[in-house]
């Protein structure tokens, strides 16, 4: 029996027009807040070079913490995104422009693991991987244009060490806004998304596991929204022949979605310049972003470091968004180490 949908987070339907003003979701970073990071970061670095060894103790931020509590409501409870802008590329290293990023996160939440290596801290970029190579993750492809998703968990950060030559824009749809407008006009289709679906583990799953795990997209718990969206990643489920078969209507379902993301009226672009950090509730919005441009003979080659984190903020989800969904992956916690072109 299909789930029954209902209208949920009515009040966080946001749409293009009521998020152009990019400075009511950019925290600029004062004076002030710059001389606190220097600190917590000199106090993180005489511990220790590691990021696995920097907790949020080792990263004192007492002046920022009315601003990061903000950051969680609204992410939690408002919009879903927020750029913070701008660390200093000119006075830290990469090394320390991410330990930085690292310190910022951790106040707003527990690292997670983001792959089968346990990086709890990534990067975004080109890494020679096909798009066709049923193994891919989306943060070792470059080049192409992503469509939108979301990542797994609670929330995910990007920071900008280097943009791309041309492109690359960072991109947001409210999923909130495309859920209920789809209650609205095609409930089937939002019913069929209730259901426990196939999804491609892509190689990463359990040893001696299915290569696949089954989860529905629209989760209602609490009276809140929980949307978990990688089309991709359901289609190529249909891959592995003992996975279940998708139907036509799952199959409608997922490119609606899509299609409307797509649609002008419920996403906003933001072009992340370097020390730029973005930060996205994943239940709630969908990100994605345009092909771009490296220029890597002139040292330009896009890159950005990834955070998921595991936030404080929300004291109940789905059990099907418990961290432990994906344990096999914490057994091993490491910092993914790629270098920016120069």
């Amino acid at each position: 029996m299909l789930h029954e949908p209902r209208a949920l987070d009515t009040h966080l339907c946001w749409r293009c027009k009521d998020v152009q003003d990019q400075h009511a979701w950019t925290l600029q970073l004062t004076p002030a807040d710059h001389a606190e990071l220097d600190s917590a970061l000199r106090q993180a670095k005489a511990k220790s070079s590691d990021l696995l060894d920097i907790g949020r103790e080792d990263f004192p931020l007492d002046g920022m913490v009315a601003k990061l509590a903000q950051i969680e409501r609204d992410l939690i409870d408002g919009r879903g995104f927020v750029r913070i802008s701008a660390l200093d590329t000119h006075r830290y290293s990469d090394d320390e422009l991410t330990m930085l990023y690292w310190g910022i996160g951790m106040h707003l939440g527990e690292p997670w693991p983001q792959n089968k290596h346990g990086h709890v801290m990534g990067d975004v970029t080109d890494q020679g991987k096909s798009p066709d190579d049923p193994t891919v993750r989306g943060n070792e492809i470059g080049l192409i244009s992503l469509d939108y998703h979301t990542d797994g968990s609670d929330l995910v950060g990007l920071m900008c060490l280097q943009p791309a030559k041309s492109g690359g824009l960072s991109c947001v749809a409210n999923i909130a806004a495309i859920y209920n407008t789809m209650i609205e006009k095609r409930p089937d289709l939002v019913a069929a998304l209730y259901q426990d679906l196939p999804w491609d583990y892509r190689g990463e799953e359990p040893p001696g596991g299915k290569p696949y795990y089954m989860r529905s997209i629209f989760t209602e718990h609490d009276g809140r929204l929980f949307c978990r969206f990688v089309p991709h990643y359901v289609k190529s489920s249909q891959r592995h022949p003992d996975a279940p078969r998708l139907s036509s209507e799952v199959i409608e379902a997922l490119d609606m979605v899509s299609a409307m993301a797509n649609d002008p009226d419920f996403n906003v672009y933001m072009d992340l310049r370097p020390g730029e950090m973005q930060f996205i509730n994943n239940y709630r919005v969908l990100h994605g972003r345009t092909a771009y441009v490296d220029d890597i003979p002139n040292g330009i080659k896009r890159h950005l470091k990834r955070l998921w984190l595991a936030t404080r903020y929300l004291e109940s989800r789905p059990p099907t968004f418990d961290r432990s969904v994906q344990s096999h992956w914490s057994k091993n916690r490491s910092i993914s180490r790629l270098h920016t072109a120069s």
